[in-house]
């Protein structure tokens, strides 16, 4: 019996169509039904993180191919399939959207009052389009997929944000991010001029003249660059998470963010190993002054969302110069901090939320004291804000040890620079905790305090929990990545 629920639950197709149809429920009840309509999407995801571990458990991390393999002709004249499968890179991103997600409909549980349905309907194609992204082994589709994750967040972002700028910021954000992927549709165009299909499998092993290589990478890197977000291309993203609600910037941060390292290692470094190689210094140069850059651009700001997302940037920069140092520890300690960044982060934006549901406020000057008005919260920041200083015994620690192991072994300057932004970072990380909790009250501004409810704490329980299984046993998640990792570094021809 256990086999038979093992196999159900191993089934990709399931894995995509069950937040489908949770979004689809909710559109047949009427809007004054809103609990149900909450329940029906809780219920939709938590059934969707059901799938992960099941597959973390058949998954076999002894052999770098795509596992639980499903292809459904889609346009059977242009070679193009719904071709689904997962390696132990993919794996991760897969199991943190399905955790993600019932977390920000918790999140909106009683602020979103206004469009409820439409706010969970919007979730759940969110996580239907992401989880399909990183099970999706078609190039057109896995173009196609990442562009239209672009439509929830513009949705949520323009509807449910905070302030009046609001729609702006949502402009920005889908012309930003969409602009930049029209060069990466041409990439695609032209590899299925070259090779007659769309199949990444097959993309894989066909060997690009190095001129095309080094064209092909450009249009990948302008799409790619814009979603992770590169200097100078990351305005988007500070302006997209001020406005966006609480909830938004958690799967912002969570998520999307992933879409463009992912892409990075999924499509250009293993598909133009030359080109990857020639375009290192400019990656190293890119990175290092993003590290620097947004690491003291952080110290200037007076918004707490705008700090956390500043942070973002230059964490996801260090994980770019770990990803395109060609060795093992380079590449495989970038996905480690990926993952961490997807908990810490999260869990930084959610401490925000707290205070600003109680407040109306982010602006710095009006915080500080809180920790003798509301000890949970304090213990709960200041336990995020060791993780995001990658504190040893946290998530970020390893991973972001092995990404500066891999990049000393290609250029000790850069490595160098990388460990002065992880000061840099701990450096933020204690201004901002300092700032917004230590200190005296300031009642002129301030009057009404409370910790955070059951539902709240019950939130932040998962992502602490996280944290410290990540920090403490780090073991288990290397050795899931390994293969696929040793596959990639091998097929790039870096050893």
């Amino acid at each position: 019996m256990l086999e038979h629920f093992c196999e159900c639950y191993s089934d990709l197709s399931g894995l995509i169509l069950c937040p489908v149809l949770g979004s689809i429920t909710p559109l047949f009840i009427p809007n004054s039904r809103i609990r149900p309509i909450r329940l029906i999407g809780l219920c939709a995801s938590l059934i969707t993180f059901l799938y992960p571990p099941v597959l973390w458990i058949q998954f076999d991390p002894s052999t770098a191919k795509s596992q639980f393999v499903e292809s459904l002709r889609w346009l059977p004249y242009e070679n193009i399939n719904f071709y689904l499968g997962i390696d132990g890179i993919s794996l991760f991103f897969v199991i943190l959207t399905t955790f993600l997600i019932p977390i920000c409909i918790l999140v909106g549980w009683s602020g979103m009052r206004s469009y409820g349905k439409e706010y969970i309907t919007a979730s759940l194609i969110r996580e239907f389009l992401m989880i399909a992204v990183f099970c999706m082994l078609d190039l057109l589709l896995f173009y196609v997929l990442p562009e239209s994750v672009l439509i929830p967040m513009f949705i949520i972002i323009g509807v449910w944000g905070s302030r009046q700028r609001k729609i702006k910021a949502a402009y920005q954000f889908f012309l930003y991010t969409l602009l930049g992927s029209v060069f990466m549709l041409l990439a695609i165009l032209l590899i299925l001029l070259q090779t007659g299909t769309t199949d990444l499998q097959i993309s894989l092993t066909t060997e690009f003249s190095e001129r095309r290589q080094i064209f092909l990478w450009i249009a990948s890197f302008a799409s790619f660059a814009v979603k992770v977000p590169m200097v100078p291309v990351h305005i988007w993203l500070p302006e997209a998470h001020v406005e966006a609600p609480t909830a938004g910037s958690v799967i912002l941060a969570g998520i999307p963010l992933k879409l463009g390292t992912y892409g990075f290692l999924r499509f250009s470094i293993p598909m133009f190993p030359e080109a990857t190689l020639c375009s290192t210094p400019f990656i190293y140069t890119l990175s290092a002054i993003a590290i620097i850059y947004t690491s003291s651009t952080t110290l200037r700001q007076i918004d707490l969302k705008k700090i956390i997302a500043y942070s973002s940037v230059a964490h996801m920069n260090f994980v770019t110069i770990g990803m395109f140092s060609p060795n093992i520890q380079g590449i495989g300690g970038s996905i480690l901090p990926m993952s961490s960044h997807g908990l810490v982060s999260s869990a930084l934006f959610l401490c925000v939320g707290v205070l600003y549901d109680r407040h109306k406020t982010r602006l710095v000057r009006y915080y500080g004291g809180s920790v003798s008005t509301m000890p949970n919260l304090p213990t709960i920041f200041f336990s995020s804000t060791l993780a995001n200083m990658s504190s040893p015994g946290t998530s970020s620690f390893i991973g972001e040890f092995l990404i500066l192991v891999g990049a000393f072994q290609r250029n000790s300057l850069v490595a160098t620079l990388a460990a002065l932004g992880m000061i840099l970072g701990a450096a933020y990380s204690l201004w901002l905790y300092n700032r917004a909790v230590s200190g005296n009250l300031k009642p002129d501004f301030l009057h009404k305090f409370s910790d955070p409810n059951g539902r709240e704490v019950s939130i932040f329980i998962p992502f602490l929990v996280g944290v410290v299984r990540m920090g403490v046993h780090p073991k288990v998640f290397p050795d899931r990545m390994h293969t696929s990792v040793s596959n990639l570094v091998q097929h790039g021809k870096f050893h």
